[in-house]
């Protein structure tokens, strides 16, 4: 194990009827504004909207509304909520839905607190902002991020394509109620899934030498996250899987699995060039880009993908492994191959030699790709 410190900021609260259980004794700890966040709209049409609203009209909190965030959360986005919660002299931000939607408040509490650009200060000049940001509290329509468990946030700046990590507070508090989830469609459940067992992997594949108890639990969120995601297959309404599902959301970004830990996620960096330039959906995306890259390390981490071949899909040998991996993808019906992506553009070789080229290489995985590795894994996806 790597020297570590950890702390866990985020308080939760998970379950059945967790917001009317709980948001009203959480509000009274804030002032009287809040900026209530969302995305498309679809907590309007299933009730959560109307629930929620409820209960902070019944705390006498004055709601200021921020709808509108995209899937693929953007800097003018981020800048849009900072600008009301300035106006507004927001008390809490209630960011309310998946990752995306998590994400781009965590900018906002920050940016809505200071003059200066956090894109140029954090992505520029690498340094993180200093102002204490306005408190956030989530909660959880859409999992398969882990968002609410962390300060991290994904923002993509439009002007540059570059689609980056910012970081911030994470939520001072986060409900999770499965059945907020109930309602979303089939393949955005299976996506966001995908999207936990990425990070599980994604973490478990990072530079390391010997056996670690990290490692063991990240072998054991991964294995859950596929049996329940099976279990999703003959019934996407299956309670229980869907509460599994979200608490290995939450336990992969929670820094449990990275304590100790040098991470890879270079396959994370490849997605988010994918999705600056195309606005692909992330978790289909890495579906698409992880056994082609997986095909390119195995060698470079033979023993580790031989164990969690066993461990996580009851398969003999590295290889095998990474061909479990694209098989249970494919049983999934999630997309094998970047056409079968949703993107704004079309998807063409001259395309993908901009994404890699603009792809951040990182040195901690089993082996550092190149730029042009980048390109061929891309261009072998399409």
């Amino acid at each position: 194990m790597e020297n570590f410190v950890y702390e866990y900021p985020t308080k939760v609260y998970f379950g059945k009827g967790a917001a009317r259980q709980h948001l009203a004794g959480i509000l009274s700890g804030y002032g009287p504004n809040v900026l209530l966040a969302c995305g498309g709209g679809s907590i309007k049409g299933n009730g959560i909207y109307e629930e929620l609203t409820g209960i902070l009209k019944e705390a006498d909190k004055t709601i200021i509304e921020f709808s509108g965030i995209m899937s693929n959360p953007t800097w003018s986005k981020v800048q849009e909520g900072a600008r009301l919660a300035r106006e507004n002299k927001i008390d809490l931000v209630l960011a309310v839905g998946g990752g995306s939607v998590i994400d781009c408040c965590k900018i906002v509490c920050a940016q809505a607190v200071t003059d200066e650009d956090l894109w140029e200060l954090e992505m520029v000049r690498h340094k993180a902002p200093s102002a204490v940001p306005i408190p956030l509290g989530a909660v959880v329509t859409a999992s398969g991020t882990g968002a609410e468990m962390n300060g991290g946030a994904v923002i993509t700046n439009e002007d540059v394509k570059i689609k980056g990590g910012m970081f911030a507070s994470a939520p001072r508090f986060a409900i999770l109620d499965p059945d907020y989830t109930m309602s979303l469609p089939r393949m955005q459940v299976l996506s966001g899934a995908f999207d936990t067992l990425s990070h599980a992997m994604e973490t478990y594949f990072g530079r390391s030498d010997r056996d670690n108890v990290s490692d063991e639990v990240a072998l054991a969120v991964m294995r859950s996250t596929v049996v329940n995601m099976r279990t999703l297959l003959k019934d996407l309404n299956d309670y229980t899987a869907r509460s599994n599902l979200m608490w290995t959301s939450a336990m992969a970004e929670n820094g449990i699995l990275k304590a100790g830990r040098v991470t890879d996620f270079e396959c994370h960096q490849m997605e988010h060039q994918l999705g600056a330039y195309t606005d692909c959906n992330h978790g289909q995306g890495l579906a698409v880009l992880h056994p082609a890259y997986y095909r390119h390390i195995v060698k470079d981490a033979p023993e580790k993908f031989a164990c969690l071949g066993k461990a996580v899909f009851g398969v003999e040998g590295p290889d095998a492994a990474v061909e479990a991996l694209a098989a249970f993808i494919q049983e999934c019906g999630l997309p094998t191959k970047l056409t079968g992506l949703h993107s704004r553009v079309e998807i063409t070789p001259e395309l993908l030699r901009q994404i890699a080229d603009s792809t951040n290489l990182l040195p901690n995985g089993p082996r550092q790709l190149t730029h042009d590795e980048v390109y061929e894994i891309l261009r072998e996806c399409l």
